[in-house]
């Protein structure tokens, strides 16, 4: 069978990104997280391999070796349904931490309230209440 896994490229805080999203949702986790070695080809430490979920869907994710010309993009979003404004405003509040605010809080006609983000990693995010 074919699966499809969305992959985020971290050049050094996949750790710190994957604890902090793991925090926000209920059942989230990382499910496995190995490291690279002394001489393993990446930096020592840091992550070679992980896999972690979020509302059921599977994520993998990884440090880079090498720096790229490019990094995450908002072409590319994490879209999240929420369940109330509650559960809105502390999402938007959290991952907007440190980051960019690319469409602030607000109806936009297509739902009651909604808001996109980039968080402090570069990691793009649509959270919306329909």
């Amino acid at each position: 069978m074919t699966t499809v896994t969305p992959f985020l490229m971290f050049t050094g805080a996949c750790e710190e990104a994957l604890n902090v999203y793991v925090s926000l949702f209920p059942e989230a986790e990382i499910t496995s997280l190995s490291r690279w070695g002394p001489g393993a080809g990446g930096p020592e430490g840091k992550v070679q391999q992980a896999s972690f979920t979020l509302a059921g869907r599977e994520f993998r994710a990884f440090d880079s070796p090498d720096v790229h010309a490019f990094g995450f993009t908002p072409s590319f979003s994490l879209f999240v349904e929420c369940g109330d404004e509650a559960e809105l405003d502390r999402l938007y509040a959290a991952l907007g931490e440190g980051g960019q605010v690319l469409m602030a809080l607000g109806d936009y006609g297509f739902s009651r309230t909604f808001g996109w983000v980039n968080d402090r990693f570069g990691v793009s995010w649509q959270l919306n209440l329909p």
